[in-house]
């Protein structure tokens, strides 16, 4: 089973992106941790946020086709960092399909994606750049991760 992060844009802000390098290389001891970044699209000053969100939900879909895609969503379900592990592992012993976290575009994400995800997860009442997110989402799969472990990382 594959852990994918999947997020349109890329990430280019240097402390963000070393951030995001330094828990993906530590989740790889514990799964099989992808990162997969969609192209932000071209052109579309002349497009309404609803084109926008169709557009990059095309991509979000092929990019996500065989797993269990959970979002990433101010409207998602918050979860404190041992409830979160708990749903990780709930997640894993059904086995199956590999799981893909999604961070969408500035303006969410179209209703199509929102019909296939399994889930929604908000990690806070703020709200964060989708710069930031990834980082931060990426700390706390690692957190779930050694806590189902039992590792010392997480202090209650």
């Amino acid at each position: 089973m594959r852990m994918i992060l999947l997020t349109v844009g890329k990430t280019d802000v240097p402390w963000v992106r070393a951030g995001l390098d330094l828990y993906a290389s530590r989740l790889q001891h514990y799964v099989r941790f992808e990162l997969r970044e969609i192209p932000e699209l071209k052109n579309v000053s002349a497009l309404s946020e609803e084109q926008i969100k169709v557009k990059e939900g095309a991509l979000i879909l092929k990019e996500s086709e065989n797993t269990e895609m959970i979002l990433l969503d101010e409207h998602g379900k918050e979860f404190r960092s041992l409830e979160f592990a708990k749903e990780l592992q709930n997640r894993m012993n059904r086995g199956g399909k590999d799981i893909c976290f999604v961070v969408g575009g500035a303006y969410g994400f179209s209703p199509e994606v929102y019909a296939k995800a399994s889930g929604k997860i908000s990690l806070s009442k703020m709200t964060f750049s989708h710069q930031m997110v990834r980082t931060i989402f990426a700390e706390q799969l690692y957190r779930a991760f050694t806590i189902i472990k039992g590792e010392p990382y997480h202090h209650e």
